[in-house]
């Protein structure tokens, strides 16, 4: 991870100076980070938002670490290095702030979405469940004739895996079981 960045340090260069420094689409991008921008996008556009902010952000750390060592190599030192590296690590703190933006806000849309999912199951198994109200009265102690069940699992391909390895595995047992007893 790149090390901590002081506010101070960076304005070194001038915060104003290094948002003037991004390129046009660098800028564009930044800006859709704010909240403003990013309130009617949906999961998806922010995934996809998401991605491009944090590849712009790799970008620009693995310029700051590039350089930084060529110079640490040319100036034998660190400190030197690092002074001379200073717009690299502005923009890669920029971009770091963006992608938190961005992440923050789509972690609250996937629970939004989470939970509308879980309401809507919840919802569907109400549907799907028998009501105890429903049904003939006096017939005996079952109220609803009660849905027809079919195991449907049996014929699904990770069932048919399953008991074919545990059919091998039982013949595995039985044939150890017969080489002991001859």
């Amino acid at each position: 991870m790149l090390a901590p960045i002081h506010s101070s340090e960076v304005i070194g260069v001038g915060m104003s100076k290094l948002e003037n420094s991004l390129s046009e689409d660098e800028f564009v991008l930044v800006r859709e980070t704010k909240k403003a921008q990013m309130a009617d996008l949906d999961e998806d556009a922010l995934i996809d938002l998401h991605s491009r902010v944090r590849r712009a952000r790799n970008k620009y750390v693995k310029l700051y670490r590039r350089a930084g060592a060529e110079k640490v190599d040319k100036k034998k030192s660190r400190a030197t290095g690092r002074s001379a590296n200073q717009r690299n690590a502005g923009k890669a703190e920029v971009f770091e702030d963006a992608l938190a933006r961005v992440s923050r806000r789509l972690g609250a849309v996937a629970r939004q979405s989470a939970e509308a999912l879980k309401q809507e199951r919840l919802a569907l198994a109400r549907v799907d469940s028998p009501v105890a109200g429903d049904g003939a009265t006096g017939q005996g102690k079952v109220k609803s004739s009660g849905k027809i069940r079919v195991d449907s699992t049996r014929e699904s391909s990770g069932r048919k895996k399953y008991e074919a390895s545990s059919i091998a595995a039982g013949a595995r047992r039985q044939a150890k079981k017969d080489k002991k007893k001859s």
